[in-house]
C-alpha cells in the first residue's frame, strides 16, 4: 500500500517509539525527522520504523528562534494526502505546508502544545492563524483545548490525544509486580516514602522537597525521599541533604533505565511529588498507580498534569509556597489502606482508557480513515 501519510516531526524521542512504532505498522506512514530539539532527550531507534525515510536538518532563521526544516517543504509536492506534524508555529517550513496544502487540497494534522493562554500581541495572532490554517489540532491536554475554543476555534477541529510511554510494555510489568520490602530494606523503618524521578534541575524545584521533608520529619511526621535520576545541573542535592540532617531519609539512587525496577519503586512508594512543572513522570507515575503532588501554575505546567485529577489521584500545592507543599504531602502520605488502594484503582484507570499509544492510535485511525 502506497503511503498516504506524511510525518513530519522536529525531533524523534525514545519514549515516542511505541505510538510511533504503531502508527508505522497500522497507518500508511513515510516519517521524517528533524535531526535535533536542543534537547538532551535520547533520539529512538529509526531503523526500527519501515516507513521512516530522512533526517531532515534543522535550521535557525532568525534570532527570534524561528525554524526551517530543511527538506520538508517539498515533501507537500509529493503525493500524500495528509501531512502530521510537530514543532508549532516557530517552523517556517509549517507555513510553507500549511498553505500549500490549502492550494493542493491536501490535510495537515498539527500535534501540538496548542495555545496555554500565556501569548499576546503578534505571537498569539500567529499562533491562531497557524492553528486555523490546519485540518486538526492533536493537544496533549484539555487545558489548551479550552483555551482555543475561547479564542473561536470550533470543537471538532480541537482533538485531545494526550501523551503516552511505553504502556504495553509498563501494563506487563504492573500485572507481575506487587507489595515488596525495597525501602523498608533501604532506610531501615516503615515511614511513608516519597518519590522523584527524572533529570535533577533547577526548575524541578528539589531544593524546596528537601526542605519539605525536613519540616515533616521535624514535626515528627516522618517521611523517607527516593531520587531517581541524574543531576545533570550541577543542583547539589546531596550537600542540602548533609545541612537539613537527613541523610538517613534520602536514597540517592542514581539514574536508572530498568523498567521492572522502576515500576517496583514506584508500586511501593506513597506519593510522587514534583515541586516544579510535571511531565511525563506524572503518566509514569500513575501507571503504577501512585498519587501525586505538585504545582497549581498551570499556564507553566507541562500538560502531563492533567492526568491528576484533584482530590482523587493526587493534589496541586500553591507554587513556591512551601507550607502549602507540606500540607499536600501531609494529606497524600496519610491514607487508609482502603482509600490507598482506591487511588491505585483510579490511576490505572486514567492511563488505561486515555494516557496510552492505543487511545492514541484510535484517534489517528479516526482522523486518516
Amino acid at each position: 500500500m502506497k503511503p498516504k501519510i506524511c510525518c513530519i516531526f522536529n525531533f524523534a524521542p525514545h519514549y515516542r517509539a511505541p505510538i510511533y512504532k504503531l502508527m508505522d505498522s497500522e497507518l500508511a506512514c513515510d516519517f521524517y525527522f528533524g535531526d535535533s530539539a536542543n534537547t538532551p532527550i535520547k533520539q529512538m531507534d529509526l531503523d526500527s520504523l519501515k516507513g521512516f525515510k530522512k533526517i531532515l536538518i534543522n535550521k535557525t532563521v532568525s534570532r527570534w528562534k524561528y525554524y526551517w526544516l530543511k527538506g520538508s517543504a517539498k515533501l507537500i509536492f509529493k503525493p500524500y494526502r495528509y501531512y502530521i506534524l510537530s514543532g508549532g508555529s516557530k517552523y517556517l517550513s509549517h507555513w510553507f505546508i500549511l498553505i500549500f496544502a490549502k492550494i493542493l487540497n491536501k490535510k495537515v494534522i498539527v500535534w501540538t502544545h496548542g495555545m496555554k493562554g500565556n501569548k499576546v500581541g503578534v505571537a498569539k495572532f500567529l499562533d491562531i492563524l497557524f492553528y486555523k490554517l490546519s485540518h486538526k489540532v492533536l493537544l496533549y491536554g484539555n487545558l489548551s483545548k479550552n483555551v482555543m475554543l475561547r479564542e473561536g476555534f470550533k470543537e471538532n477541529k480541537l482533538i485531545p490525544i494526550y501523551n503516552s510511554l511505553d504502556y504495553l510494555v509498563q501494563k506487563k510489568i504492573r500485572d507481575r509486580i506487587g507489595p515488596s520490602s525495597i525501602y523498608s530494606d533501604h532506610f531501615r523503618n516503615n515511614f511513608p516514602t516519597l518519590f522523584y524521578i527524572g533529570r535533577i534541575q533547577w526548575s524541578k524545584r528539589l531544593d524546596m522537597l528537601i526542605e519539605a521533608l525536613s519540616i515533616l520529619n521535624a514535626k515528627g511526621n516522618h517521611c523517607n525521599l527516593i531520587i531517581i535520576g541524574k543531576d545533570v545541573e550541577d543542583v547539589n542535592l546531596p550537600k542540602l541533604v548533609a545541612q537539613h540532617g537527613l541523610e538517613d531519609k534520602v536514597w540517592f539512587y542514581g539514574p536508572c533505565y530498568d523498567e521492572h525496577k522502576i515500576g517496583t519503586m514506584m508500586f511501593n512508594a506513597d506519593l510522587c511529588v514534583s515541586p516544579g512543572p510535571i511531565g511525563l513522570t506524572a503518566v509514569h507515575a500513575m501507571t503504577f498507580g501512585l498519587p501525586i503532588v505538585t504545582n497549581d501554575n498551570f499556564e507553566l505546567q507541562m500538560p502531563e498534569h492533567e492526568v491528576i485529577t484533584k482530590g482523587m489521584t493526587g493534589g496541586f500545592f500553591k507554587e513556591n509556597n512551601l507550607e502549602s507543599l507540606v500540607g499536600k504531602i501531609l494529606e497524600w502520605t496519610n491514607l487508609s489502606k482502603e482509600k490507598r488502594n482506591q487511588v491505585r484503582n483510579d490511576a490505572y484507570e486514567v492511563v488505561d482508557t486515555k494516557y496510552n499509544p492505543i487511545f492514541q492510535l484510535e484517534v489517528l485511525k479516526k482522523i486518516v480513515s
